[in-house]
């Protein structure tokens, strides 16, 4: 009697202190699920392995295998219209960043191009924390400079991250703000932007899962890497090393047949020729040192991915993992930009010096991975950021969500960014309101994804378009009308055997392309695009 008597107590001791470690992750499995949207910044089309690259990324692998795999989604072309975005679930124009962020807003009036997120809007982070959410950011903001325009002042509970744009892994640069919550943070020694960012993460996740909290959390990570300086680590940069010498020709060949393999293009989709602006590589000067460039952004990609598999593991170990919403995409296509002239610009007069004789990945360097492999990125696209062709705007978008997605598949349904924010209200339970703060706020343009999620066919927009500095779109069922700055001409596609944009049906169909013009400019009015 006594031996059964202290198994009992031994049993509810062991079943006391199992509820005891994670009571509120068992109250919230029944309720509203977690959600955590990662965004990367610069990442080009095919530049994760499950989208056909050579760079190791098990952890996003895992979770694509796991979770739905857009063909077809689509970013906003660059970095502040597409936070906008996703923030807002509006078209950019409409949420007053229709261009880049500016640095001495002006917040007497509004405009489609005044660089700060629009008080007209409400973001994904006001609405899910007046529903009771915890919200909590870490990563690059870049929609608004000033402190009314911060990420604590839109909505969010906590906030580490760069406020301004591109800015060195290791050091602050000039003119940029990294703040924690609304205070401007000291960096410390051996600081890595992109650890940083994953850290943040992760003592979110440990905040928001206390035994005392009942409620559920949203998790904006928006990652600045890949995104130029090139910075990584020598760990990451040796493993990478020499494996580029086989060239960006051979290269972009590789990774179109994988893509092809895999069936994430169908079989009319043809690799676009390398630009023509770039040598082959055969005739191509210091190989060596295209060969360091492209490796350092390899590790940037391969760190950036172990950052994801802390936070997978962090919601694994909190219980969290089966309810939470998980979605990964990148801000815009590969970047061709570079910076000769910009590091003089950017850099104090000694960092500057030391800058033209650190390589490439130090801490000191100050370099682009060029055009040359930004066109690798993009594969099998053409064009790169900012412009509208499928180059600048296409995007990965990976959806985890054990809760309702019990399988993995892959989807050629078509999706824009805008669509992220109904995504994440819809599985919250949670309305977009009419009014905020004493406010009135737009109503989104997005449409939510849960329909494509589940397996369904979703009712598509009626059409879907861009504008930014210039380059133009408008995509409709398989249509697509584009203009690209470079000649300002327009272009008409059957993206439906035509991914790749390489027959211009144009001059053969004026009427369609009337047509879709009509439906440009019609669009363009109502937000106010240029």
């Amino acid at each position: 009697m006594k031996k059964q008597l202290l198994i009992f107590v031994m049993l509810l001791g062991a079943s006391s202190s199992a509820f005891a470690q994670k009571p509120s992750a068992a109250r919230r499995e029944a309720g509203p699920p977690n959600i955590v949207l990662i965004m990367v910044d610069d990442m080009g089309y095919s530049d994760i392995g499950c989208y056909g690259s050579e760079i190791s990324t098990p952890n996003l692998d895992k979770l694509a295998a796991g979770g739905v795999k857009f063909t077809q989604f689509y970013n906003a072309a660059r970095c502040c219209p597409s936070r906008a975005s996703l923030l807002t679930g509006v078209y950019p124009q409409q949420a007053g960043m229709g261009g880049m962020v500016t640095t001495k807003p002006d917040h007497s009036g509004e405009t489609p191009y005044q660089g700060w997120l629009s008080r007209e809007t409400v973001t994904v982070a006001e609405v899910l924390k007046s529903a009771g959410y915890r919200t909590y950011m870490s990563g690059k903001w870049h929609v608004g400079e000033e402190r009314p325009d911060w990420p604590l002042q839109r909505g969010f509970d906590k906030y580490f991250g760069l406020i301004s744009g591109a800015n060195s892994y290791y050091r602050l640069l000039p003119g940029r703000l990294i703040l924690e919550d609304n205070e401007p943070y000291e960096i410390p020694e051996n600081f890595y932007m992109t650890d940083a960012i994953s850290d943040y993460a992760v003592r979110y996740i440990d905040d928001a899962t206390r035994p005392d909290s009942k409620d559920p959390f949203f998790m904006y990570v928006a990652y600045t890497a890949p995104h130029w300086p090139i910075h990584a680590p020598d760990e990451e940069i040796a493993k990478y090393r020499g494996k580029y010498l086989k060239g960006w020709d051979q290269l972009r060949k590789d990774r179109y047949a994988r893509q092809q393999k895999m069936g994430l293009l169908p079989k009319s989709a043809l690799l676009s020729d390398r630009d023509d602006r770039i040598p082959a590589w055969e005739d191509a000067p210091n190989k060596d040192d295209w060969d360091l460039k492209m490796a350092a952004y390899a590790g940037m990609i391969t760190r950036l991915d172990a950052g994801v598999g802390r936070i997978v593991e962090k919601l694994k170990a909190t219980g969290q993992l089966d309810n939470t919403l998980i979605m990964f995409l990148s801000d815009n296509g590969a970047c061709a930009e570079v910076l000769t002239g910009r590091a003089k610009r950017d850099l104090e007069e000694e960092a500057y010096k030391r800058s033209l004789v650190t390589p490439t990945g130090q801490k000191w360097s100050y370099d682009a991975y060029g055009m040359e492999w930004a066109n690798l990125g993009n594969t099998p696209f053409r064009l790169y950021k900012q412009y509208t062709h499928e180059g600048g705007i296409s995007t990965p978008l990976i959806v985890h969500y054990p809760k309702l997605v019990k399988k993995g598949f892959q989807t050629d349904q078509v999706g824009h960014i805008m669509d992220l924010m109904p995504t994440c209200l819809e599985v919250a339970g949670v309305q977009h309101p009419a009014t905020f703060d004493g406010r009135k706020v737009k109503p989104v343009e997005g449409k939510s994804l849960v329909p494509i999620l589940k397996d369904k066919t979703r009712q598509p927009h009626d059409f879907i378009a861009w504008e930014h500095f210039g380059c133009r779109a408008v995509r409709q069922g398989d249509w697509k009308l584009v203009s690209s700055k470079i000649d300002d001409q327009w272009e008409l596609y059957n993206i439906a055997k035509d991914r790749s944009e390489l027959n211009d049906l144009a001059a053969a169909m004026p009427g369609k392309m009337k047509e879709m013009l009509n439906l440009y400019e019609g669009w363009a009015k109502k937000v106010g695009a240029k």
